[in-house]
């Protein structure tokens, strides 16, 4: 899969993220995409490097669930981080 399919992957991946963990997200629209398309690909890179599983694949189930656990972890990640500077 090439670099336009990780992004479109990503952006899929961080909406789904984004509406399986609901609420105010500090940065917008645009952060939760771009948390998606990273959080994408290292979900990816991550699940090919502990499971040893295909990714290169666009229509794969096990790429897509990567994908959005990947971004559902960045975007928690995101979210402790920018919340406690906030409340700081």
């Amino acid at each position: 899969m090439g670099v336009l399919g990780w992004i479109v992957l990503g952006l899929i991946a961080g909406a789904i993220a984004k509406a399986i963990m609901p609420g105010k997200d500090p940065g917008g629209i645009i952060i939760t995409m771009l948390i998606g398309i990273v959080g994408a690909i290292i979900g990816g890179f991550v699940g090919k490097a502990l499971f040893g599983t295909d990714i290169s694949t666009f229509f794969s189930l096990s790429t897509w669930l990567l994908a959005i656990l990947g971004s559902l972890i960045l975007l928690g990640i995101y979210r402790l981080v920018t919340g406690r500077r906030a409340h700081a």
